[in-house]
């Protein structure tokens, strides 16, 4: 397995190098040493790679990732997964704000907390979180899915739009136009894929309530100008 060390590979040279890996490559599986908090680490790799990152990073790990499985040995700053298109990312610790902002596709996973607006804007990717989130999560969410085995914060789901929001936990408060939805066959059958997929263990997709969009704020309505 190839290694990239960060005590003596600069940040440039590091995602050059995994950006240089196209399909077709021999060498599928990396190791990164010693990121230190270092903004920016595996960005924009575009090939099937396995990369493990050995501690915790700064801001936009992983971000527009495509195909790439990047696990985070550690937690993770603020903006982990950000624009991801396909592929997956694990962080075995906890992530800072917006993870998996405009995530496109993929799935994000994260072990351990999520902090606030977790998955805003959120345009088809899967985030799954073992523990808790933070206010604003999934603000203005479009589409995919948001899984909490814990707790959400405030305004959860605040301006969503078809996204599916899936709490095991409390919730503070909902969001702008976010109600509680009937949980039908489908939907746990979608839940329980997602569970597997982020490697949960001890959640039953029956433990879990719905949310989604009341679509009231699709189109501008002077009626409810107080919630916009």
């Amino acid at each position: 397995m190839p290694i990239l060390d960060m005590s003596t590979c600069s940040l440039r040279e590091l995602n050059a190098t995994l950006q240089e890996q196209k399909t077709g490559t021999n060498n599928t599986e990396w190791e990164v040493l010693h990121p230190r908090g270092s903004h920016a680490v595996a960005v924009g790799l575009d090939g099937p790679l396995t990369v493990t990152v050995r501690g915790s990073t700064g801001y936009y790990c992983a971000g527009m990732n495509k195909e790439a499985t990047i696990l985070i040995d550690g937690s993770a700053g603020p903006g982990v997964a950000e624009n991801m298109m396909s592929g997956k990312v694990v962080i075995e610790g906890d992530a800072s704000q917006y993870a998996g902002a405009t995530g496109r596709g993929g799935t994000l996973v994260v072990k351990g907390n999520a902090s606030s607006r977790c998955g805003i804007s959120m345009k088809g990717i899967d985030i799954i979180v073992h523990g808790n989130v933070g206010h604003m999560s999934a603000f203005m969410a479009q589409s995919g899915s948001l899984v909490v085995c814990g707790d959400a914060g405030d305004a959860l789901g605040d301006s969503l739009y078809e996204a599916h929001l899936f709490v095991k936990g409390s919730v503070k408060s909902l969001g702008a136009d976010c109600i509680e939805k009937e949980m039908r066959p489908e939907h746990l059958e979608l839940l329980a894929e997602l569970l597997e997929r982020g490697e949960v263990t001890g959640a039953k997709p029956e433990d879990f309530r719905r949310y989604g969009s009341a679509r009231q704020l699709y189109n501008f309505n002077i009626d409810n100008i107080d919630a916009y």
